[in-house]
């Protein structure tokens, strides 16, 4: 028995998948297949019926995804948050700030190399939110300065390494990452950066394959109290990469 999650690369590369699937396997016998993508190309899955379960982190596609019938229901399961990483010469000089607006707006004044994922991530539609917020229109804005990579979050930080250039990542891919060179979080703190992950099962209305059983029982598990001391329970050294919140409501 077996369950196909599309899901958002941050999950697979921090590691979560390696350390939680196991356990749930054990208590179920139901095996999960993971295919990492960004949020967009993950719903995307979802919307095709090439998922059982969606687990990604842009609410405001989430909630569509849901309101367009593709998904039966958004759960929030944890959260992390983004940080603003770049070298340590910082030539845009934001390091130790907590306003990430006043950091990108700074990183565009100086044309420092900046590395986007560009590839409708969660964290590309977060990145692009908060150029919005900072009064930049990154489509006219960006120039020579601005990377676009079409790449998965370890891939972007692989490029932004290699061109010390500054990038938005999830904190829990790079708690993990160890290709960092001369890159280290510069702003970090600000709640605009928050990063809420969400859970749907993809609706068997629309696609009558979907695993509705085997999919609903690993979001029972992932939200009851096994599955989020799991979460709570990953850890790089001292620090944790997930915070579980499957009881908040709001989130």
């Amino acid at each position: 028995q077996f369950i196909t999650i599309a899901s958002t690369s941050s999950t697979e590369q921090s590691g979560l998948f390696k350390h939680i699937l196991p356990m749930f396997q054990k208590k179920t016998g139901i095996e999960v297949r993971v295919v990492a993508l960004g949020t967009g190309q993950s719903l995307d899955m979802g919307k095709r019926g090439d998922a059982d379960v969606v687990f990604v982190h842009a609410r405001s596609a989430e909630e569509k995804f849901v309101a367009e019938g593709y998904g039966v229901k958004r759960l929030p399961v944890m959260y992390n948050d983004f940080v603003l990483i770049g070298p340590k010469s910082d030539p845009a000089k934001i390091a130790g700030g907590k306003n990430i607006l006043e950091a990108l707006r700074k990183v565009r004044s100086a044309a420092a190399p900046f590395v986007s994922r560009g590839d409708r991530s969660g964290t590309h539609m977060a990145e692009l939110a908060l150029w919005k917020q900072s009064g930049i229109d990154i489509a006219s804005a960006k120039g020579p300065w601005y990377r676009d990579t079409g790449q998965g979050m370890g891939p972007a930080l692989n490029t932004a390494s290699s061109m010390n250039g500054y990038i938005l990542a999830d904190r829990g891919t790079w708690i993990s990452f160890k290709n960092r060179g001369d890159l280290a979080i510069l702003v970090e703190g600000d709640k605009r950066l928050f990063n809420q992950y969400g859970v749907i099962l993809v609706n068997p209305a629309k696609h009558r394959h979907v695993k509705k059983d085997l999919g609903q029982t690993f979001i029972d598990w992932i939200i009851s109290p096994d599955g989020q001391k799991a979460i709570a329970g990953y850890r790089i050294g001292s620090e944790q990469l997930f915070f579980p919140n499957a009881g908040d409501k709001d989130a």
